[in-house]
């Protein structure tokens, strides 16, 4: 397959004319579509909206490669275009795009054009090539000229592949700095910064090799004998890499843009030894990734520990919460939700996955700090913090009264997973002082030991203390009642619409699970669970109504794009509103956030509780005051949407 193989005349517009980067945006749509690559250009574009709202697709000198991979993809493509007057689209440079390529490629079929696309990236890091695009006269010539590159860079390709097999016999010849570059969907910035960084390394004199992992899988794969040759490794990358295999050398992680923007700067990196040294299977803690500040880096860690939670607490909330559906004759005893022996069959299930929790959330946060030797210190300690376990506890012995021990619940698994990350790096550090002998056995052993016995330890000191903490908020959330409950569930609801996802939305939704672990039936903290989930709601339905009822403040693809919101937002995915969002973020975001405000608010008021974590209107029946939390939903939904479609102004298609 050639690049021109996804390419066609249809595809191609030389010397467009753009107003901004929504209008080249919607004219490569059309360009795709005019290719037969789509059968939905709403659905197509609203995942190039979507795309762009991560960060921007341009990769500087002019050119941008907006892409997206989605079910409305019929078949792999390209369009392609020129715009002399360049159009603004967020550069790294802060250029103005003139040459763009948007990218289509088909959800869940094979990746194999992926590999011309890589080929087309990196072509576009030579400005010989890409200059002669923008003067092409028209589409067939913009083809030659990609086919002309092509087959130059083919022949240039594979020439060096037999010059490096011919010389690898040589000990010089093996790369001196090895790479590994990765974004998120894998499609262009990967091949662009490898690109960068190969053709840097020849500019300076030197051999660099770089893996790429991309959405068709690693390709140029590194191999045993060339990192065991390499002063160091470069990753560029916007998603976690293993790094087990790097011990002992030169490590340097950054961004994958800056292995576009900035690759001799990386090279120089590990030229000059001022990268830190791949310890065992993690790099040092001092060896933070650049720019990236403590609170950033905590961050990380407590997100990474919160992914990992969330099948446990969604499985095993809904699960939990369809035992009382299933249950619902024997409502206010004290058997309720667990009476029948579906009931029973149900909330057992549910009770053990929604009861790792706690252990889950310490366990992998202290991975993301130690690697693998944090994870069982973490998950000892998240347990220890979920049954509260003391010294008072010690003491009753041999009978040993459970009673004296308080769960430090939610704020305890926090304080575990960190305890347990940070110990767990500070024991590696004192295991450096020991013999090389006995290297094999600090992961099997010494550390698993010593990071459980320290962990464990400490966590008997601190539950106490955690236990009251969590006790006096169970306590005060237990005596919130009119206003200050309603006052809570505006601020949960309100944050989820923020940033649709970002940092605020996940507090706002982590505070809220994090009161289901101790939540009763009906309670203040399933009270704000519900509260939050109606806020998290309600900003892609605010979307999805002004475009259904105010069609002239809305393009003709943007009402198209609107109509999935109903979906989305019924299903509880904030993040519908994103493309919107990131289109209009001035009047989107207040509007959302007064809307979903308003929602969790009444829904607190209207004593709404919901004991799933999770599932929108979906989980419905097991909502408690189901119709007033539709109420709810409904009211902050209209006010948004009215108060964004009366503030935006009408739109000229």
């Amino acid at each position: 397959m050639k690049i021109t193989d996804l390419l066609k005349v249809e595809g191609i517009k030389v010397g467009a004319t753009a107003t901004s980067q929504m209008d080249a945006i919607d004219q490569l749509v059309a360009l795709q579509d005019a290719s037969g690559n789509i059968n939905d250009k709403a659905a197509y574009k609203e995942g190039i909206l979507a795309r762009e709202a991560e960060f921007s697709t341009a990769v500087g000198d002019g050119i941008a490669i907006p892409h997206a991979k989605v079910a409305a993809v019929k078949q792999p493509g390209l369009a392609a275009m020129t715009v002399p007057g360049g159009v603004d689209w967020n550069a790294p440079d802060g250029e103005p795009a003139d040459l763009m390529f948007m990218i289509a490629a088909p959800e869940g079929e094979a990746n194999t054009h992926l590999e011309m696309l890589a080929k087309l990236s990196a072509l576009l890091m030579h400005a010989d090539f890409a200059n002669a695009l923008r003067r092409a006269h028209d589409a067939k010539e913009f083809l030659q000229i990609i086919d002309e590159a092509e087959a130059a860079r083919d022949l240039e390709q594979a020439q060096k592949a037999a010059a490096q097999a011919q010389a690898r016999a040589e000990e010089s010849a093996w790369p001196k700095i090895l790479a590994i570059t990765a974004c998120p969907t894998g499609i262009a910035h990967t091949y662009m910064a490898a690109e960068n960084l190969e053709k840097k390394a020849a500019e300076m004199g030197i051999q660099l090799k770089a893996e790429t992992q991309g959405s068709a899988g690693a390709k140029n794969v590194l191999t045993a004998e060339e990192i065991a040759h390499a002063e160091g490794i470069i990753i560029a990358a916007d998603k976690n890499v293993d790094r087990a295999r790097f011990a002992g050398k030169q490590v340097y992680s950054t961004n994958v843009s800056a292995g576009i923007n900035d690759p001799e700067r990386l090279i120089n990196i590990i030229l000059n030894h001022e990268a830190p040294v791949q310890e065992g299977t993690v790099v040092e803690a001092s060896a933070a990734a650049e720019t990236e500040s403590l609170g950033s880096q905590i961050y990380k860690h407590l997100m990474n520990g919160v992914s990992h939670m969330l099948p446990f607490v969604i499985g095993g909330g809904i699960l939990t919460a369809l035992a009382f559906l299933f249950d619902m004759g024997a409502a206010g005893t004290g058997a309720y939700g667990s009476s029948t022996f579906l009931a029973a069959f149900f909330k057992k299930i549910g009770e053990e996955a929604f009861g790792m929790m706690l252990p889950i959330l310490a366990g992998y946060i202290a991975m993301s700090i130690a690697d693998r030797p944090g994870l069982a210190p973490g998950v000892v300690g998240g347990l220890m913090a979920k049954s509260g376990i003391n010294l008072a506890f010690l003491q009753t012995a041999p009978d040993f009264d459970s009673s004296v021990c308080v769960s430090g619940g939610f704020i305890a698994a926090l304080a575990a997973g960190f305890l347990a990350g940070y110990l767990t790096n500070y024991i590696k550090k004192l295991c450096d002082a020991l013999p090389e002998s006995l290297e094999g056995i600090k992961p099997i052993l010494l550390y698993p030991v010593c990071g459980i016995l320290v962990t464990g330890a400490v966590m008997y000191v601190l539950n106490p203390i955690f236990g009251a903490l969590n006790t006096a908020m169970n306590n005060f959330l237990g005596g919130m009642q009119g206003a200050n409950i309603v006052l809570l569930g505006a601020i949960v609801g309100g944050m989820m619409s923020i940033d649709f996802g970002g940092p605020f939305n996940k507090a706002s939704y982590v505070f809220s699970t994090g009161l289901l672990a101790d939540a009763a039936l009906g309670g203040p903290g399933q009270v704000v669970m519900a509260a939050c989930m109606a806020g998290g709601m309600v900003p892609p339905i605010v979307v999805a109504l002004s475009t259904t009822f105010f069609k002239n403040k809305w393009s003709k693809a943007d009402r198209d794009a609107g109509l999935v919101n109903y979906i989305m937002g019924l299903s509880f995915i904030s993040e519908g509103a994103i493309p919107f969002a990131a289109a209009d973020p001035a009047h989107i975001i207040p509007t959302c956030v007064i809307g979903s405000a308003i929602a969790g608010g009444l829904s607190a008021m209207f004593g709404c509780y919901s004991p799933a974590p999770h599932g929108g209107a979906w989980v419905l029946p097991v909502i408690g005051n189901p119709v007033m939390w539709m109420v709810a939903i409904i009211a902050g939904s209209v006010v948004g949407a009215l108060i964004l479609s009366f503030w935006k102004k009408p739109v000229e298609e």
